[in-house]
């Protein structure tokens, strides 16, 4: 497991839609591994953490929409052998980009959402969404 010494703070969004009364998850590809991941990345200096974080669906996903800054969990994973803390945010998508910025190197799909607990790994992330209806109910 992580030791919790030097840790790299990251933000991430899920980004989901209602299909009728389902759930959908856009879920994004790693760059390296091809991986089920939601956009995330590094909390950038002029942001805070929700706003970065949906910058990041903007860039990796091509995804748009209203931003719900209360954080929803966090989630841990290993990037280059440091361990990253993920502060997890809600956007509620309105617009799906056919050309975005990381389009040539990532995939995405919508899935509902049990197909989407199952294709992330993070055991964190995974409980997070699997708390999505009652979080969204909240909001």
């Amino acid at each position: 497991m992580f030791q919790f010494t030097d840790i790299l703070y990251r933000s991430g969004v899920i980004p989901y839609r209602f299909n009728e009364e389902t759930i959908e998850i856009l879920l994004i590809t790693s760059r390296t591994n091809q991986r089920w991941i939601i956009p995330k990345g590094e909390i950038e200096p002029e942001l805070d953490a929700a706003e970065s974080a949906a910058k990041e669906a903007w860039e990796e996903a091509g995804a748009i929409g209203e931003l719900d800054k209360t954080l929803r969990g966090t989630y841990y994973y290993e990037k280059k052998g440091y361990p990253c803390q993920v502060q997890v945010f809600l956007l509620r998508v309105t617009e799906v980009l056919e050309d975005w910025l990381e389009a040539s190197f990532r995939k995405r799909q919508w899935m509902g959402l049990e197909e989407a607990i199952a294709s992330v790994q993070e055991p964190e992330l995974k409980e997070i969404l699997q708390d999505l209806p009652t979080l969204l109910k909240e909001s």
